[in-house]
């Protein structure tokens, strides 16, 4: 019998040295195929990718908004003023004063939901994948793509 306990070939194989065989050639570069124009980030998106959009939303509700946020604007869903603490960029919890700007503000401002005159405000904005396409403006119609999948689904259990 084998002193081996296994006996496939090049396990435990003595006589190979172990490790890289040395540097290996740097590899020739790869020339384009003739015609071949790459993607550029502002040109059309390969189908399976989906688009992003920057969106705004209320920190207290999710409310879709404006990106520009006037001084004295309300949520339109909830009531809660737009421009406070809460729908800052430099909002954070864990931070001085609840703020990463408290280093050029005088005194710590509450309540955080409370229309505030900050110079320092920045909305926050976020970037979210469309997923869906976008409603028109012009009087959706109910039998649209998204009611007529909803309606053969709901006929599956008639």
């Amino acid at each position: 019998m084998s002193d081996r306990k296994y006996r496939q070939r090049g396990y435990q194989d003595e006589d190979r040295p172990k490790g890289p065989k040395g540097p290996r050639p740097p590899k020739p570069p790869q020339e384009r195929a003739p015609g071949r124009v790459l993607q550029d980030a502002s040109g059309p998106k390969t189908p399976n990718l989906m688009a992003a959009h920057e969106v705004c939303r209320c920190a207290r509700c999710g409310n879709l908004l404006s990106l520009s946020i006037a001084g004295d604007a309300r949520c339109s869903r909830c009531g809660v003023d737009l421009h406070s603490c809460i729908q800052c960029v430099s909002f954070d919890t864990s931070a001085r004063w609840e703020c990463t700007q408290a280093v050029s503000i005088p005194a710590r401002i509450s309540p955080k939901d409370a229309r505030n005159s900050c110079a320092l405000f920045t909305a926050r904005t976020t970037v979210e994948r469309q997923t869906g396409t976008p409603a028109s403006s012009s009087g959706s119609s109910p039998s649209g793509p998204s009611s007529s999948a909803r309606k053969a689904f709901d006929d599956l259990f008639k």
